[in-house]
């Protein structure tokens, strides 16, 4: 019976590999078999009847002469590339440790795909969700579990994450680099990743059953700056019909590096290790040049004003209605950092928080005071947590939604995501849970931290994906699958239509200028008129002086 079905799966592959193009997709989606530009991928199929695809090569190997350059077209295979595994993951130092990868091992060969579709036939047309992984544009991967696509899949919708080039190896700027590119620019090549992943979707997800004229495209914090970047790339910003972002946009406090900027610390870095020429930087390992960005004093490598991907700064692309003009749901998490991120170790008292604030406010103290009041000791925790995370990054993400309302030209909705995660398993002991999902754990029969009183950073991910059953750590209750039925639903819905509302949700108005409103989600959601706008415009005029 073995030797039977061991042939009847050879015959199936064989067939698929003298295929053509032609060959009507509803045949290949239902053997798992797919044709796309570079040839035939055979994926899986899970018990819930959706069809994996991992692992797809959207761009050549970015190494050798490639390391430091836009990517390039992947090479066309021959047969039948098996698409079960995930890629391997972007070069990366263990700066999470509770992050969760199911790819195998770190590479610069990092530029791959993973597909989740429900679709029986490429003539469904299914609207396509790509979501980029956050980490600080120095850690993440699309194989994670909190990112993973079944669930979306299984609400219609073809799903995607994307792997792309992180650190120096994504953002490096060089005079070198400059001179070779025909567009006599350099850095950004993580985002050039994303933007030609956009692309591969566009010509290629018609056999996975999307719609190459539906493509949605998502993140949470760098992948949300990550969006804000691809909303305002010339390239990729009319690809587009729809876009969420969830905590974070390059439209900050602060400007993005020049391009010369970015090149001085390119060359300075080079210095730092012996290569004094971009040859020499290319022939170095890559583990020594990544282990060479964790020294101190090393530079930081991220998003610059690179004058070919972004021409100018992301606030004034904006500002004057340049951007992709489509539908954005947007928001953040309320309690993004805690108050030990403006106090650091001393007490949430009134004394220290009006020390901390005139340090970094000086004679606009008063001001920053009456926007982040705190009259007693138990209301410091609360005002310094809400100034912490709006300076971390819950102002760049107003700012984004703010920027979209006024020059967009399409709905803008706008949330606060405030359930706090449950308590963590028994299982998991004396432990700290962290931001990537996992826990730190602790010596000693330490008591264990209070809950949380707010959403962290990142809580929201699997709740909006419907992954929580994919996080152990924590002990989901039923009010948890509720909210992320809730969340999921609306992502779903806006992901389809360009609208989050839908039956069985509480409404969920656009924001405007003149109603300021947003969703707050939790256990209880529902529409609030928003009182913080004056918050943020006091941040901002902070900044430009």
């Amino acid at each position: 019976m073995k030797k039977v079905l061991a042939l009847s799966g050879l015959c199936l592959l064989a067939s698929a590999a003298l295929a053509q193009p032609g060959r009507p997709a509803s045949a290949g989606l239902a053997a798992n078999q797919v044709q796309v530009a570079g040839g035939r991928l055979a994926g899986a199929t899970a018990p819930s009847g959706i069809h994996e695809f991992k692992g797809i090569p959207y761009a050549a190997p970015p190494v050798g002469p490639r390391r430091w350059q836009a990517p390039q077209p992947a090479q066309p295979w021959k047969g039948v590339r098996p698409a079960t595994q995930f890629g391997p993951r972007a070069m990366q130092l263990p700066l999470f440790g509770d992050m969760n990868f199911r790819s195998n091992g770190v590479s610069e060969d990092c530029l791959y795909l993973n597909v989740w579709t429900g679709a029986k036939a490429a003539s469904e047309k299914r609207p396509v969700l790509v979501y980029f992984y956050g980490g600080g544009f120095v850690a993440g991967d699309g194989s994670e579990p909190r990112y993973d696509g079944e669930a979306l899949a299984k609400d219609g919708i073809v799903t995607v994450t994307v792997n792309y080039r992180l650190g120096v190896f994504g953002f490096l700027a060089h005079p070198e680099l400059t001179k070779e590119s025909p567009h006599h620019a350099s850095g950004n090549y993580g985002l050039l990743d994303q933007q030609a992943a956009v692309q591969w979707v566009k010509k290629n997800i018609a056999a996975f059953g999307g719609d190459p004229a539906h493509i949605t495209i998502a993140g949470e914090s760098a992948g949300s700056w990550s969006v804000s970047a691809q909303m305002a790339a010339p390239a990729t910003k009319d690809l587009l019909v729809g876009a969420i972002a969830e905590s974070g946009s390059l439209l900050g406090l602060q400007p993005l590096l020049t391009l010369a900027q970015g090149e001085q610390a390119g060359v300075a870095f080079g210095t730092s290790l012996g290569a004094s020429t971009l040859a020499a930087l290319r022939a170095l390992p890559a583990q020594q040049v990544l282990e060479a960005t964790g020294k101190p004093g090393a530079p930081r490598f991220s998003p610059l004003v690179d004058g070919y991907f972004l021409p100018k700064q992301p606030t004034e692309i904006f500002a004057a209605g340049q951007q992709a003009h489509v539908p954005l749901l947007v928001g953040w998490n309320s309690q993004e950092s805690g108050y030990q991120g403006l106090l650091g170790s001393a007490a949430p008292t009134v004394e220290n928080y009006r020390t901390a604030v005139q340090k970094l406010y000086g004679d606009q103290s008063a001001e920053a005071l009456r926007q982040y009041p705190a009259a007693t000791d138990a209301e410091v925790e609360q005002a310094a947590t809400n100034l912490a995370s709006d300076r971390f990054i819950a102002y760049s993400t107003w700012k984004l939604a703010d920027a979209q309302i006024q020059t967009g030209g399409k709905p803008v909705y706008r949330y606060l995501y405030a359930r706090p995660r449950p308590a963590m398993t028994p299982e998991m002991g004396n432990a700290t849970a962290n931001l990537a999902g996992g826990v730190t754990r602790n010596a000693g029969a330490a008591a264990p931290a209070p809950p949380a009183k707010g959403a962290v950073h990142s809580a929201e991910i699997e709740y909006a994906l419907g992954n929580l059953s994919t996080n152990k750590v924590f002990a989901w209750t039923p009010e948890d699958y509720q909210v992320s039925k809730i969340m999921q639903g609306y992502f779903a819905n806006f992901i389809k239509t360009g609208n989050p509302n839908g039956a069985g949700l509480p409404q969920w108005p656009a924001a405007s200028q003149q109603n300021g409103q947003y969703l707050r989600l939790d256990v209880k959601t529902q529409a609030l008129p928003d009182q913080t706008r004056s918050r943020y415009q006091f941040l901002e005029q902070h900044a430009s002086k």
